[in-house]
């Protein structure tokens, strides 16, 4: 009876405590999707010191306003807990930014090329044009790629590298001459660089058996100025922020060094200038010294390792929770030799004999140094062998509890869903099927498209599953083209190819992209859900996601967007709530003329 009277007292304390604290912002005449237990909808959210204080009826909430507080009338509009993105590469995304064209997102092929020509137009001499994923042909409404007579047509003699998805490029006849390819180029391994039938390279790069050609390729071109590489990820994460993300785990990259590669955003987090929550993997680039690259890291960083970065040094009351950004463990390349490379319109990779004693050596190293892990596999067959891995490992040294998933599993089996759960492992789904449905199909057949992803079997077996995108080379960083694959069963192109039982209805589709999130890495306590103690980290968006036509989805956005108790993004009708943007640099930028994701 002492325990629960005490705990009464505690519950009266905290109220009494919340409702003398006055907010630092509060958002009014709003429909707050809280996503708490219930799906409560609110009218009104406050907040203070980074924190939601209350959710709750418009009347009840202005009550907690001061002379110091900001106060948005939402005008109606619907607002969600921020997205979090479970599997992105946005620090390499970011560095990147400014110099590429988007395509994402754009409706003809028409409307691409023209935007080719015009960008290729003012690109000066010792840049190239680049146009680097997130797009397919079946976006298009021509339903077909670019010639590489159309492209050099549009480009001139600009040098211009265009990535579709991780399948192949193309180079067009100025990039061929700038990186020296000739006939007597040789294809490099794991890859082949196309010829014709006098064996001259033709400006087709091809991902054969896998995309090592295809980054390599990307890693020659002429990188951005220190000060362009934070002005365009300072750019990319408002980008980011226009469509209500407010969390992003990084799983590191194909030529993403650390600590190298890693300077501008923490120096962007030292100097609070990060809008984006940033857990990130470190991901081990060279094939033969995995092995040593993790043992340099276990020994030389924490887990947890980040800057001291907050978003207000002012202390009023309690403590302001920290923009995290941090070291989050080891992926999703381990070892080289287990990189099972989806490209659907090729046959299945074969892995290495060597990848099992190499695989086992790198995570058992990371199991015995508590260090989360993350493992990209696309292929059930890989699956198997990486499980039999891991199974031998946890008889050695047992996993208890360390937090380590799988992203992408796009054909898991049952059996192997079974053998995840046993291991207390997660999944980090992604959209990569609404890019590459048609090809999937093609390759494998409808029915084994239908259960691709088997996300009803992977729910109802408990196993931890969040969402992502995968972006941004692969399928778009645009999280809405997620959501709206997992609600309809729809490529891009308009094709239905999942299985009804697979097709989730849009709360739980949202709460995927939030709780789901979280909860791969136990973040869930505190994130996700818009009530009293958690974080305030949420969007107003554009349009009600819950009851708009499923095709109004792709074009969802945030109309103002708040991280950390502060806003972060504002579009034309809140204008007045955040600090401008500033201009892309250099001048030239893509960001200038066309933006990021394309809505026309």
């Amino acid at each position: 009876m002492k325990k629960y009277l005490h705990l009464i007292c505690c519950m009266l304390l905290i109220t009494s405590v919340a409702a003398q604290i006055k907010a630092d912002l509060i958002v009014h005449n709003a429909k707050v999707h809280t996503l708490d237990e219930k799906n409560t909808i609110a009218e009104a959210i406050a907040v203070a010191e980074g924190k939601i204080i209350k959710t709750g009826k418009n009347s009840d909430i202005l009550k907690l306003k001061s002379k110091n507080t900001t106060v948005i009338d939402a005008k109606g509009k619907v607002i969600i807990p921020g997205l979090f993105d479970s599997h992105m590469h946005i620090i390499r995304g970011g560095r990147f930014f400014n110099a590429e064209l988007r395509w994402d997102g754009v409706l003809s092929l028409k409307r691409a090329l023209a935007m080719l020509k015009e960008q290729a137009q003012r690109t000066p001499k010792g840049q190239w044009v680049r146009v680097v994923g997130g797009w397919n042909a079946y976006q298009f409404e021509e339903k077909r790629l670019p010639t590489l007579d159309e492209i050099n047509d549009a480009t001139g003699n600009v040098p211009t590298f265009i990535l579709h998805l991780y399948g192949h490029a193309y180079l067009n006849k100025a990039g061929i001459a700038e990186l020296k390819i000739d006939a007597n180029t040789p294809n490099p391994n794991g890859g082949l660089i196309e010829k014709d039938m006098y064996g001259n390279p033709t400006g087709m790069l091809i991902a054969e058996p896998n995309a090592f050609i295809l980054y390599s390729t990307l890693s020659k071109l002429p990188e951005l100025t220190a000060e362009e590489k934070v002005n365009s990820t300072k750019l990319f994460m408002a980008e980011m922020n226009r469509l209500g993300v407010t969390a992003i785990m990084d799983a590191g990259g194909g030529f993403q060094n650390y600590p190298e590669d890693y300077g501008v955003t923490t120096r962007l987090c030292e100097n609070n200038g990060l809008t984006i929550r940033m857990p990130y993997y470190l991901f081990a680039q060279k094939a033969g010294s995995e092995l040593n690259d993790y043992t340099k890291w276990v020994n030389t960083v924490e887990i947890g390792d980040g800057c001291e970065s907050q978003n207000d040094g002012v202390k009023r009351f309690g403590k302001m929770p920290k923009m995290e950004y941090y070291v989050q463990g080891g992926g999703e390349n381990l070892v080289m030799s287990a990189a099972d490379f989806e490209n659907f319109d090729k046959p299945r990779p074969e892995l290495s004999p060597a990848m099992e004693s190499q695989l086992k050596s790198v995570v058992s190293l990371l199991v015995k140094n508590r260090w989360p892990f993350r493992i990209h596999a696309t292929y059930n067959e890989s699956i198997t062998r990486f499980l039999n891995v891991i199974e031998e490992i946890n008889q050695e040294t047992p996993l208890n509890g360390l937090l380590w998933f799988f992203d992408h599993a796009e054909t898991v089996s049952e059996e192997n869903l079974k053998r995840i759960k046993a291991l207390n492992g997660g999944i980090a789904i992604q959209h990569r099927m609404a890019y590459q449905g048609e090809a999937f199909i093609k390759r494998y057949g409808k029915a084994a498209a239908a259960k691709t992803v088997p996300l009803k079997k992977i729910m109802e077996m408990g196993i931890r599953v969040g969402m992502g995108t995968d972006g941004t080379r692969v399928a778009s960083y645009n999280p809405w083209v997620g959501l709206y694959w997992l609600t309809t069963g729809k490529t891009l192109g308009g094709l239905k190819y999942m299985d009804e039982e697979n097709i989730v209805d849009r709360t739980t589709a949202l709460k995927l992209f939030t709780q789901g999130s979280a909860g791969l890495i136990n973040l869930e306590k505190d994130r996700g859900i818009l009530a009293t103690d958690f974080l305030a980290d949420f969007a107003i968006l554009s349009d009600d996601y819950f009851t708009t036509a499923e095709n109004n989805i792709l074009n969802m956005e945030a109309k103002l967007t708040v991280v950390n108790g502060k806003v972060v993004y504002a579009d034309d009708d809140f204008r007045q709530f955040a600090v401008p943007q500033p201009k892309a640099i250099p001048e030239w930028s893509p960001v200038n003329y066309f933006g990021g994701y394309q809505k026309n």
